[in-house]
């Protein structure tokens, strides 16, 4: 057992309005300068939706992620290293800046200097990368709110596999909203597929980050990541990416998207793997999340504890640990999920999935809304497909996405019995009420230090953050980096105006 501490974040999604609060603050904050216009480190979708860049989720198209060779051995969906040695300089899997978006601003000045005349004069968009007059065709949220979704909604690759039971009808059509970063997953992909060594993953808290001195701009990152977060700068050809605001993490503040967060749906904490169970849970066959799941360790648990001492863990973040509501969330309570765990690398960044207007449903149903097992029914006939949740947080597998939906209803039914003094069966749920109610307060009245433990960095520790990590906890000759630092230049930037 080797223990590693690793920071992680949860978003319940059952709160989130999509107000793109989150979006704004980070783009001030990381992405607000020339060359990163077309950049949002975080950024809010609807589903069902095309997404950012558009159909992220298609890896038959962009080939990110891990995929289990016939053998049963981890390879990247994007090629082995003489492939990518054969691309390096015309990757055929990288989004154009149109399947993002092309960057915009307003002619701002004819407003002041226009001649009087008797019609109202226009600030015309154009383009922030070439400075032509341009149309507005696309953007990060184009189809927010189901925008179009006759026409966008129903390319999510999501409902591929669904086409025949979802009609998108707009009396029928269901939404949610679903904000994204980077998952700092455990086993990153674009990680192991950089040919410079630029991408790592620290040893501390598991923060993955881009070494802007030795980013040679080859985008093989680009490519490799499943989540599509990895951008490139136009100006300076070199890869930038989410950095869960390591500098306030490090501080033991929360990052710019979760302290703005007017939904208070962001939960982050601190979490303890077993790096000797990482590989095992990436060549799952099958029941990925619970794979995913057995990597982590019971901060209680008083071998854990003294192995993580011996492993360098400090004692005060294993207390930290011990306080995470992403540990209460994703294992004592098991209603965080991870983003398509069939990607294989082990994202950090999980989410409570959306329980629709149930108490309202059941009555429409013919049933009663204080009777837990009318409520617990209604839920397979929710207005969101449970098909289409397990699609996108268990690979598929529809009886746990239910069981949390389950739970989450459970604890609307136990509350609302504690409210009126009513007759309560919530524990069909298999709950108990004390279970219950510790998760009532988490989701809905958890203040900061609740939903935020964040232990500090130690100063006596500095030469450790300064220091870059190996890579990816899966390393091997296969997909690891093809050399060391190039000498070449990226001149293969200046081949194609469409690419960002």
């Amino acid at each position: 057992m080797r223990v590693r501490a690793q920071m992680a974040m949860v978003m319940n999604l059952d709160k989130c309005i999509g107000c793109s609060t989150c979006s704004v603050t980070c783009k001030q904050t990381w992405t607000n300068r020339d060359g990163m216009e077309y950049v949002w480190f975080n950024n809010v979708e609807t589903k069902p939706g095309v997404g950012y860049p558009k159909r992220w989720e298609d890896q038959g198209t962009w080939k990110g992620g891990w995929r289990l060779d016939k053998s049963g051995r981890l390879r990247l969906r994007s090629g082995g290293k003489l492939w990518k040695a054969a691309t390096i300089f015309a990757n055929p899997d990288l989004p154009t800046i149109d399947d993002y978006y092309e960057p915009t601003t307003y002619d701002y000045d004819h407003l002041l200097t226009a001649p009087l005349s008797d019609r109202m004069p226009v600030a015309r968009p154009i383009s922030a990368i070439t400075g032509l007059p341009m149309k507005i065709e696309w953007g990060p949220n184009w189809d927010d709110d189901l925008a179009g979704s006759q026409i966008y909604a129903s390319a999510d690759p999501n409902l591929a596999a669904m086409s025949q039971k979802v009609q998108l009808s707009f009396e029928q059509t269901f939404m949610f909203h679903l904000p994204r970063i980077c998952e700092h997953c455990l086993n990153p992909a674009c990680v192991a597929s950089c040919p410079s060594g630029a991408m790592f993953k620290r040893e501390q808290d598991g923060i993955v980050l881009v070494n802007q001195n030795k980013c040679r701009g080859w985008r093989q990152c680009v490519s490799s990541c499943p989540y599509k977060k990895v951008y490139i700068n136009r100006l300076t050809s070199t890869a930038e990416k989410c950095t869960f605001c390591f500098p306030r993490i490090e501080e033991g503040i929360p990052t710019v998207c979760s302290q703005t967060c007017v939904g208070r749906i962001r939960y982050i904490g601190l979490m303890l793997y077993d790096l000797d169970k990482v590989d095992a849970a990436t060549k799952a066959d099958s029941d990925l999340v619970e794979a995913h799941r057995s990597c982590f360790l019971d901060p209680f648990d008083p071998e854990v504890i003294a192995q993580a001492q011996a492993d360098g863990v400090p004692r005060d973040w294993v207390l930290a640990a011990q306080k995470s509501p992403i540990w209460a969330l994703a294992m004592k309570h098991r209603v965080a999920l991870p983003i398509h765990p069939e990607y294989r690398t082990l994202p950090m960044v999980w989410y409570i999935p959306p329980l629709s207007p149930v108490l309202d449903a059941t009555t429409q149903m013919g049933g009663d809304n204080s009777v837990a097992d009318d409520i617990f029914h209604t839920v397979t006939q929710l207005r969101i497909p449970l098909e289409y949740l397990a699609h996108l947080f268990t690979a598929g597998d529809v009886d746990m996405v239910a069981g949390v939906l389950m739970k989450l209803a459970a604890v609307r039914s136990h509350m609302r019995a504690v409210t009126t003094n009513t007759l309560d069966d919530s524990d069909a749920s298999g709950a108990t009420a004390a279970d219950l109610e510790e998760l009532y307060r988490l989701l809905a009245i958890a203040k900061i230090p609740d939903r935020f433990v964040i232990p500090k960095s130690h100063t006596e520790e500095g030469a450790a953050l300064a220091s870059w990590s190996s890579g990816c906890p899966l390393d091997s000759g296969n997909v690891r980096m093809m050399g060391k630092e190039p000498a070449m230049s990226p001149v293969f930037a200046q081949f194609s105006r469409r690419r960002p």
